[in-house]
């Protein structure tokens, strides 16, 4: 480790979301492994679902902490404890706490100038501290929280809007610019890429865009050998330079740290595990949709009544929220109890990685968040995929159509979070599991799976892909913070 006196020093500040604080905070810690202070900063009530995490790496020898530093819930009109994105439950409250994030310049801002770290790891959602690091001096890496391949199709989208040359939201247009043939429609974007009028959105998309072309860099949570054609465009095409250091998730080694990932886990992992060990090799499908998702009660039962009818053994991830607390309202009578020993509900937050990671899994049916289309391809599993919001229908296109290890349930259109549109019924369901875990296609796809996780776990070992990249940049910022010295 560098003497204290010229130790580099990096703040980490997530976007107060599962999806962005888990990765950052895996970040945060191979930094801190590599020699380097990692500050990470976040709000009272965030700090605990990774404190222990922290501390275990602290008693390891890490130089790394926490700061807080209060959510400013009253003046952007939130309740109160209302300080993480997960726990919006509408496109109004989203938009408020989105604009909260702005507030945070001035507390962050006196942080700095009291800290004066050597660089900042920031948020997409905070652009404005482009200008902070700017007005100190010091480089501003920004963290989208997805792959290279969502944000390279923004930009083209951005640049040549082919979505305003179609006749309706069902017609497939293709982006322009981008290395594979991606065709998509309309009804697939966010609202606020498709509707060309000024929305409470827009500003702010506009100001992430500057922020990014402005920075030093983008630090990303992929490897090179998922998607080489994208790291390419990044820095060629859209001219920005990027490191890939991920699978963040494989800094975790035990089973302690899997479980512990993200939050307090709703059960004993032990209970999990015991399960799973009782299951054949590749016979388990784990379904999950991540921590922002609300399904509705008709779809918890499509959901449900697609299972029963098949044969298939599952882990199921149901997230209670205000719309379904009333289980009766959709879970099938009986239904716990008949499909006991094949099936094991779990109601809150799972270890998916501790999950993926078994031997037992053969699927994982997923809302094509990053993080989790992430954590399947370094598990080596195959794929059901159903997007619902954010870039998720673009992290469908790797899956499926470029590395061919994804089937598609057949969601079609984006609706912020929830599945307000009609539900997938069973029977498509069904099929799509069927066709995951059953006959030659299945078997191609998981060896296919198999060779990406492989490639993956080699990434971030010495000399991989990953590895390397985080060497070289720790070697920038480093020569960086002795020439301003």
């Amino acid at each position: 480790m560098n003497k204290r006196t010229d130790q580099l020093h990096a703040y980490f500040f997530p976007v107060m979301a599962p999806g962005h604080m888990i990765p950052l905070v895996d970040m945060a810690r191979q930094f801190a492994r590599r020699g380097v202070k990692a500050t990470l900063v976040t709000t009272p009530l965030n700090a605990p679902k990774f404190s222990k995490t922290i501390q275990r790496e602290r008693e390891l020898g890490s130089d790394i902490s926490i700061r807080t530093i209060e959510f400013p819930c009253k003046e952007a009109g939130l309740p109160d404890g209302c300080e993480n994105l997960a726990s919006t439950t509408s496109t109004e409250m989203t938009q408020k706490f989105i604009k909260a994030l702005y507030l945070f310049q001035q507390p962050i801002e006196q942080f700095l100038e009291e800290d004066h770290p050597d660089c900042l790891i920031a948020g997409t959602l905070f652009p404005w501290t482009v200008d902070v690091a700017a007005k100190l001096g010091i480089p501003r890496l920004v963290f989208s929280g997805t792959g290279l391949l969502p944000i390279c199709a923004y930009h083209s989208l951005m640049e040549y809007k082919p979505h305003l040359k179609v006749e309706s939201d069902t017609e497939e247009f293709i982006i322009p610019g981008l290395p594979h043939t991606i065709k998509m429609s309309r009804q697939q974007l966010s609202d606020h890429i498709k509707d060309e009028t000024e929305n409470p959105m827009t500003e702010i998309i506009k100001d992430v865009m500057r922020a990014e072309m402005t920075s030093y860099g983008a630090i990303v949570n992929s490897f090179y050998e998922v998607e080489p054609n994208y790291v390419k465009h990044y820095r060629e095409v859209v001219g920005k330079k990027a490191w890939h250091i991920g699978p963040v998730s494989l800094c975790n080694k035990d089973n302690e740290d899997k479980a512990q990932r993200g939050q307090e886990i709703c059960f004993s992992e032990h209970q999990c595990l015991d399960w799973l060990n009782s299951k054949k090799p590749k016979s388990v499908v784990y379904i999950c949709f991540g921590s922002m998702s609300f399904f509705s009660s008709a779809q918890l039962l499509e959901i449900a009544m697609a299972l029963e009818a098949s044969d298939q053994q599952f882990i199921w991830v149901v997230k209670q929220n205000t719309k379904n607390e009333e289980q009766n309202e959709w879970m099938p009578e009986g239904f716990e109890e008949k499909l006991k020993g094949r099936g094991l509900i779990i109601k809150g937050w799972a270890p998916q990685v501790l999950i993926l990671d078994h031997e037992a899994i053969g699927g994982f049916v997923t809302h094509c968040g990053w993080n989790s289309s992430l954590e399947g391809v370094t598990a080596g599993v195959p794929m059901v995929t159903w997007p619902l919001s954010a870039e998720q229908f673009f992290n469908e296109k790797l899956l499926v159509e470029i590395l061919k290890i994804g089937v598609p349930v057949g969601a079609q259109a984006w609706s912020q979070r929830t599945d307000s549109r009609v539900p997938i019924n069973r029977e498509n369901i069904q099929r799509a599991m069927t066709k995951l875990m059953v006959g030659s296609e299945a078997e191609e796809m998981r060896s296919r799976a198999a060779a990406l996780g492989k490639l993956a776990k080699m990434a971030v070992e010495k000399g991989g892909s990953s590895d390397n990249n985080l060497v070289s940049l720790l070697e920038e910022l480093r020569k960086k913070q002795s020439n301003s010295n």
